[in-house]
């Protein structure tokens, strides 16, 4: 279902974009001509088709989504970093504060997803292509924060934050800081 939403999502922008960008201007240096070439109405037939597409498809999912049992996240395996959002650690005595640590992304969506998460909005249900984009973008960040806290020798990073804040358009900036720490 996913990949028939992409191939919907890639005929909207491919008929949207060959129709502003070639049909509009078609038009207008041949206005005197009612005749609709084949490649524009292609394009307009791409454009309308993706647009059902991704309709149908988000429909069909939010049945599925909805007729399901959400099952338990799997757990995440243990590394050896130890990461927390709390300044002590239960039963461990922090020998070293080695400072800041930070992983730092930005993640956008390309249009398709943003048209597929626009119809959401109207149908209602929970904007997966988003959720899928911050989950990416928290990975992401944490594991550069993990990568900046090994390089200076921690064992845990402790009082973990995460932010987020909106860039432009569906482009999200993701943050996440904590204290880098040696553990005793």
């Amino acid at each position: 279902m996913r990949a028939l939403r992409h191939i919907g999502s890639i005929a909207f922008v491919a008929g949207l974009f060959a129709a502003v960008f070639a049909g509009v201007p078609w038009s207008i240096m041949v206005a005197d001509d009612p005749v609709v070439p084949w490649w524009l109405r292609i394009a307009v037939f791409c454009l309308l088709g993706g647009i059902l597409v991704v309709l149908v498809t988000l429909v069909l999912e939010q049945k599925a989504h909805e007729a399901s049992i959400e099952a338990p996240l799997p757990a995440e395996a243990d590394g050896t970093l130890l990461l927390l959002n709390s300044d002590a650690l239960p039963g461990r005595e922090i020998t070293e504060i080695l400072g800041l640590v930070q992983g730092h992304t930005v993640f956008a969506v390309w249009l398709g997803k943003d048209l597929s998460a626009l119809v959401r909005l109207i149908l209602g249900g929970e904007l997966t292509e988003y959720t899928e984009m911050m989950g990416s973008a928290r990975s992401t960040a944490t594991e550069r924060m993990k990568a900046r806290a090994a390089e200076m020798g921690a064992d845990a990073v402790i009082n973990v934050r995460y932010m987020t804040t909106s860039v432009v358009g569906s482009a999200a900036e993701l943050l996440v800081y904590g204290t880098a720490v040696r553990l005793g």
